[in-house]
């Protein structure tokens, strides 16, 4: 009877840190957003979906893939020659976003109304700075852009032009810097959990835009015929998110 109480104390002292192991953070973070941002005449709305996979011994890094759409939108904005091999002194991926801008070769198409709709897979990245903080980076990776055709003024050397067809390109992908095609929507963030289930973000975001034109063509300096033109948006915002598990 003596060795009763023993054997309940073992039993505990094994039970405790199985118990301890199941309250080991998870090992994926799966949620859905909705951010809104805004620059100087020009803004966004995103709604995205997310699943990262949560790394480390403590599980506080992340990394995963998600889709996302992005509607774009602004009044009379300048597009740019796209092209890398304009725009820049080098392509070289990644040396490219050091690059000097190739100034002389810039043409201006400005649409009156952009308009764009994108649907993109995503990559993400993220860090847990606390129990409540959580710092993230994300980026569209490869996609698909859609939107109305629309009015706009070319501009070359000096001549301006009627494009009354201009058209959003159609075809996202990433390759870094100038070297990307379509539009391409980014962000750095800092995230705030409210509770188990929401959260509010402060966003940074970098997004390309890209428009074409159909009537008339950029004839650049050594001869290339281009018809692509892109918009740099930075704009500041805020998300809100809902954990799906």
């Amino acid at each position: 009877m003596n060795k009763f109480p023993l054997i309940i104390v073992v039993m505990l002292a094994g039970y405790v840190p199985g118990y301890t192991q199941t309250k080991q953070l998870p090992a994926y973070n799966q949620f859905v957003d909705l951010a809104a941002t805004a620059g100087k005449d020009q803004g966004s709305v995103a709604a995205s979906y997310v699943y990262n996979w949560r790394l480390g011994q403590k599980r506080k890094f992340e990394i995963g893939i998600g889709g996302r759409f992005t509607s774009y939108f602004g009044t009379k904005k300048d597009f740019l020659t796209a092209p890398a091999k304009l725009a820049r002194s080098t392509t070289f991926p990644f040396l490219i976003v050091f690059a000097d801008q190739q100034e002389k070769n810039f043409d201006t198409l400005t649409v009156q109304r952009p308009f764009t709709n994108s649907v993109n897979l995503s990559v993400n990245l993220g860090y847990h700075l606390s129990s409540r903080w959580y710092a993230g980076f994300n980026i569209d990776a490869i996609g698909f852009t859609f939107g109305k055709k629309t009015n706009a003024v070319f501009t070359s050397n000096g001549v301006t032009v009627t494009e009354p067809v201009a058209k959003p390109a159609g075809f996202n992908i990433l390759l870094t810097g100038d070297n990307d095609y379509g539009s391409l929507n980014s962000e750095f963030f800092l995230k705030y959990d409210l509770n188990n289930r929401w959260s509010i973000r402060g966003v940074y975001q970098f997004l390309f835009a890209e428009y074409k034109t159909t009537t008339v063509k950029q004839i650049a300096p050594d001869g290339t015929v281009n018809n692509r033109f892109r918009n740099k948006a930075n704009n500041f915002g805020v998300g809100v998110s809902y954990k799906i598990k």
